[in-house]
């Protein structure tokens, strides 16, 4: 009875391995073409840069000279290189917050069943962010030069005396591509924070009801807790996506003017493949993208940890 038992154990054990391991093979299969893409697309970019990044060479010819260290080192001195670093954080500083907290707005607001044609503007809301950003740049540019409609509007109801080259000064440029990213990208997080409202149960608005809550305090004390973790998740997106901006940059003014928009993807772009400065040297912009990945690394494990705290402190 117990030699019988152990043998029907041992085939149900087999069996199961099998299943699994049918299962796994499946996954696999799926995932290989993905992988595939993602190794070929991804990765070996990535190894490449790698070298690319101890050679001076100019990616033009076939004579690349092995320099070791050097390209790193020329970094740490290069002006314009911690320029476009410190740019690309204020960016995010810029952004980040202001792109969290409208979203959220939006999706709270366009949370509520009872609000009528709130499916038609969930869409309008979304549309520019699936707008190409080459052509809301070239659209912006026109709206916000100095005989655009925005100038023309604020000089006539005499808020301004002048017109106001918004792109073209560098005290107003930064802070004007904040803007218009916060409305082409803004879309995208409401839609993430309506994921984390909904997974909020109806029975909690009805407590909150119940004991007098209006809907401020509903969302402060109540709503908020619950999709701090969710709001943890959409703040790393957020970050690593504000730190990889180039098109909008590129597009309206391609870091300047005098480099006070100039970002380390604009960096990068006009050091391996613009002549501009010279001869493109994409042995040393592999050096200078390969640094900044490491920084943005770097944030991205701070934040996710900062998001696990957060998490331990709901539950």
């Amino acid at each position: 009875m117990t030699k019988t038992k152990y043998a029907v154990d041992a085939a149900t054990r087999r069996i199961r391995f099998k299943r699994k391991l049918k299962l796994n093979l499946w996954c696999w299969m799926f995932m290989s073409l993905a992988v595939g893409f993602y190794i070929l697309f991804q990765g070996y970019p990535i190894i490449c840069s790698i070298q690319y990044s101890l050679l001076d060479w100019s990616g033009m010819t076939s004579n690349a000279t092995f320099i070791g260290l050097q390209n790193y080192k020329e970094l740490m001195h290069d002006e314009l290189f911690w320029n476009a670093f410190i740019n690309s954080f204020k960016y995010m500083v810029m952004i980040v917050p202001l792109e969290l907290a409208v979203s959220l707005f939006l999706a709270y607001l366009l949370n509520d069943e009872k609000m009528k044609g709130r499916g038609l503007y969930r869409t309008m809301y979304f549309v520019p962010v699936v707008t190409t950003a080459s052509v809301v740049g070239i659209i912006m540019i026109f709206i916000l030069g100095v005989q655009g409609p925005v100038n023309h509007l604020l000089v006539t109801l005499h808020i301004l005396k002048n017109p106001i080259n918004f792109l073209g000064n560098a005290k107003y440029a930064l802070p004007t591509l904040v803007i218009i990213s916060l409305w082409k990208d803004c879309g995208t997080y409401m839609i993430y924070w309506l994921a984390g409202l909904q997974g909020v149960s109806k029975d909690v608005y009805e407590a909150a009801t119940i004991d007098g809550a209006n809907r401020r305090q509903t969302f402060f004390h109540i709503v908020l807790p619950l999709i701090a973790p969710t709001g943890g998740i959409i703040a790393i997106l957020c970050a690593i996506n504000s730190l990889k901006v180039f098109d909008i940059v590129k597009t309206m003014t391609e870091g300047g003017p005098y480099y006070a928009t100039d970002v380390i993807a604009t960096y990068v772009y006009r050091t391996a493949f613009s002549s501009e400065i010279g001869m493109p040297r994409l042995g040393y912009a592999s050096a200078a993208a390969l640094f900044f990945g490491g920084a943005v690394i770097i944030i991205g494990i701070l934040l996710n940890a900062m998001k696990d705290r957060l998490q331990k402190n709901v539950q």
